[in-house]
C-alpha cells in the first residue's frame, strides 16, 4: 500500500510542553476585578446556559472537553479532573503530561467522580453536556460553551471568561491569527483548493470551513469546496465516493493508526486518479491536533504542519 509523509511537529509541541511545565509554578495569579484577570472578588460569566456567579480565583477546575482543555493549558492553569473521548485515550498528547483524574468519557461525564473531585469550577459544552447542567451545577459553579469544535474560537473564550481572563485569550486568538496570515501567504494559500480528510471504520470524512482545522486552512486562504455542509460543517460519505476529494492538495487523518481498521486502506487503494495522489501533494496529519487537539495551542500545530509540508 501507498505510504504518505507523516508530519510531527516542533515549535509548537515544545510551546505547549512549556506552558503545561510552568503551571505549578504558575498555578493562579491574581489581577485587577474587570473581567479580564482574575480576582479574589466575585463575577459573572454570561455562557450558553444563563448568567454563573464565580467566587474568588477557581482552583479546582473540572474540564469536560478537549477545546476547553486546550484553552486553559493555554492560558497556564492545571485542572484537576478532565475526560477523555474514548476509554483510555487520556488527554490529548501534544498538551504533554496533564495531572489530573479522568471523570468519565467526553460524552458521558460520571457525576460521581466530578463530585469526588470537590471542584470549584466545571467548564463543559451544551451541545454535550445540557441534560446534565442541573446535576453539575449542583456540585460546583458550571459554565458550558454552545459548541464543541465547530466555531472553536466561542469555546476559547467562555473558558477564558470562565477563569477571569477574557483580555489574555484575546491576545493569544490575535496572535494565532497573525500566524495564520503569515503562513497563508508563505505557502501561498489563496484561492488554492484542499481537502481535509479524517478515515473512519466505515466511511470517510470531509472537514468544511467552519470546523476546527477547517477554519485554519480557510482563514489561511483555501478553499475547502463549495457544497452542502451539515450541521458540523461536514460531510460524511462511503468509500466509493472518493471522487468528491477534489482538492489540489489533501491532508488526511487516520485514527488508531491501522489503515485496515478504517476505510483508509480501501480510499487509497481507489483514489489513485486524483490530482492531488498524482502531484504527490497528500500528507497524512496528527488526529489528536487536527481533529481533537482544538483549540490556540492545537491551531499552532496545524500551522506547523502546512509550514512543513507547503512552505
Amino acid at each position: 500500500m501507498t505510504t504518505f509523509p507523516r508530519r510531527r511537529r516542533a515549535k509548537s509541541a515544545l510551546l505547549a510542553a512549556s506552558i503545561v511545565s510552568m503551571l505549578a509554578l504558575s498555578a493562579c495569579s491574581g489581577g485587577t476585578d474587570d473581567g479580564g484577570s482574575m480576582s479574589d472578588e466575585s463575577y459573572t460569566v454570561t455562557h450558553a446556559m444563563g448568567d454563573t456567579v464565580i467566587e474568588g480565583t477557581p482552583e479546582r477546575i473540572v474540564v469536560l472537553d478537549s477545546p476547553h482543555l486546550d484553552a486553559l493549558v493555554a492560558l497556564g492553569h492545571m485542572p484537576v479532573g478532565v475526560t477523555e473521548s474514548s476509554a483510555g485515550t487520556g488527554t490529548p498528547p501534544y498538551l504533554g503530561e496533564i495531572d489530573a483524574e479522568t471523570v468519565g468519557l467526553t460524552a458521558e461525564p460520571d457525576i460521581d467522580k466530578i463530585a469526588n473531585l470537590a471542584p470549584d469550577l466545571i467548564i463543559g459544552a451544551k451541545v454535550r453536556h445540557e441534560a446534565i447542567y442541573d446535576e453539575l451545577s449542583g456540585i460546583a459553579p458550571t459554565v458550558f460553551s454552545e459548541n464543541s469544535g465547530t466555531d472553536w474560537q466561542e469555546q476559547a473564550q467562555i473558558t477564558a471568561a470562565a477563569v477571569g481572563e477574557k483580555d489574555e485569550m484575546s491576545s493569544l486568538i490575535d496572535d494565532l491569527d497573525a500566524r495564520i496570515a503569515e503562513v497563508g501567504t508563505d505557502v501561498d494559500a489563496e484561492g488554492k483548493s484542499l481537502s481535509i480528510v479524517r478515515f473512519r471504520p466505515d466511511n470517510f470524512r470531509l472537514y468544511g470551513p467552519q470546523t476546527f482545522s477547517g477554519s485554519i486552512l480557510s482563514q489561511m486562504g483555501f478553499d475547502l469546496g463549495d457544497r452542502e455542509w451539515n450541521e458540523y460543517s461536514m460531510a460524511e460519505l462511503s468509500p466509493e465516493l472518493y471522487e468528491q476529494i477534489t482538492g489540489e492538495t489533501i491532508f488526511f487523518t487516520n485514527p488508531g493508526g491501522d489503515p485496515s481498521a478504517t476505510t483508509m486502506a480501501t480510499v487509497t487503494g481507489l483514489w489513485g486518479d486524483l490530482p492531488a495522489v498524482h502531484a504527490d501533494r497528500v500528507f497524512e496529519v496528527e488526529d489528536e491536533t487536527w481533529m481533537v487537539g482544538i483549540g490556540v495551542l492545537g491551531a499552532g500545530m496545524v500551522l506547523d504542519d502546512v509550514e512543513e509540508t507547503l512552505g
